[in-house]
């Protein structure tokens, strides 16, 4: 087994190793950004703790006793010591990669295709993509940040809104063409509504917003994935309730339309969480300021 370490406290130490460097408890309060008094305190608890007196007070100033000079040496190279590994460690922690934790809904269709340009802006960054629906344990995964889709509310966590969602039925060109096509929201009861395990319920709201009556809302397929439910809209199998930062690119490649105007705000919202910790670190950072300059009024 281990023996047991006597270590004075850590503040102790430091105050001491900082004073004795400058033979200034003024100056060691500078830099430890503390008052000249918390260094008096400090090195006086440290002093009662060894039972020696490492300081000999003269008036205004102060020297190093014989105790004094004996400690300093091995404290100062054991601080060098910290600080080197320290730096490695941070070091290393800025090559390895940044994991961001996402749904794959979220992933395919909105992060994927625009990861280019964070590449471009810091090709020094390698990015993982982790994709789940289950919530991140920044304690237990080894992820960096994630995007969450909920109302924000994970204490303990820096959360930092992105963007809203509206909802509305989106489908293939094909669907709203031709005699047949869809002309009215009462014109889906001809058509097959396409469904998400998440949000069983959609249809029924934006259906009951809508005014329509005699379609059944919980008829028709249903996908575990919206991008799944996305991409059967696309392959014209029916009609899905699409999100809009969801859909904004198929619709503007053509490869889905809207067919009707009613949208409905969504409760939920995208959001950048990570620990409050992990925002100081130049990668994490990073990638929060480069999600936030594609998200115009994200914190509003």
């Amino acid at each position: 087994m281990t023996a047991f370490r006597r270590l004075p406290p850590l503040n102790g130490l430091r105050a001491f190793e900082a004073a004795a460097r400058h033979l200034s408890f003024t100056r060691a309060a500078a830099e430890l950004n503390v008052t000249q008094a918390a260094i008096s305190h400090q090195i006086r608890m440290l002093e009662e703790r060894l039972a020696v007196k490492l300081f000999v007070r003269r008036n205004r100033t102060v020297l190093l006793s014989e105790a004094g000079q004996a400690y300093l040496p091995a404290l100062r190279d054991a601080f060098d010591m910290i600080d080197q590994a320290t730096d490695r460690l941070l070091r290393r922690d800025e090559t390895a990669p940044l994991v961001i934790s996402s749904t794959a809904s979220f992933a395919t269709k909105w992060l994927v295709p625009r990861l280019s340009s964070f590449q471009a802006l810091h090709p020094e960054i390698e990015v993982q993509l982790s994709t789940s629906f289950e919530l991140v344990d920044f304690q237990r995964d080894t992820v960096d940040a994630a995007i969450r889709w909920g109302l924000g509310k994970w204490p303990g966590l820096f959360v930092e809104r992105l963007f809203s969602q509206d909802s509305f039925p989106v489908c293939a060109p094909a669907l709203v063409k031709g005699r047949k096509g869809l002309k009215q929201p009462s014109d889906l009861a001809g058509v097959t509504l396409l469904h998400t395990t998440t949000a069983r319920d959609d249809w029924r709201l934006w259906l009951t917003a809508a005014g329509v009556k005699g379609v059944d809302a919980n008829r028709g397929p249903v996908f575990d994935q919206v991008f799944t439910a996305l991409q059967a809209a696309i392959e014209g199998v029916g009609v899905a309730l699409g999100q809009t930062q969801l859909v904004e690119r198929d619709i503007a490649a053509g490869r889905l339309v809207q067919p009707f105007d009613l949208t409905l705000p969504i409760e939920a919202a995208y959001y950048f969480v990570c620990p409050p910790a992990a925002l100081k670190r130049r990668k994490v950072k990073a990638f929060h300021d480069w999600m936030l300059s594609l998200t115009p009024g994200a914190a509003s």
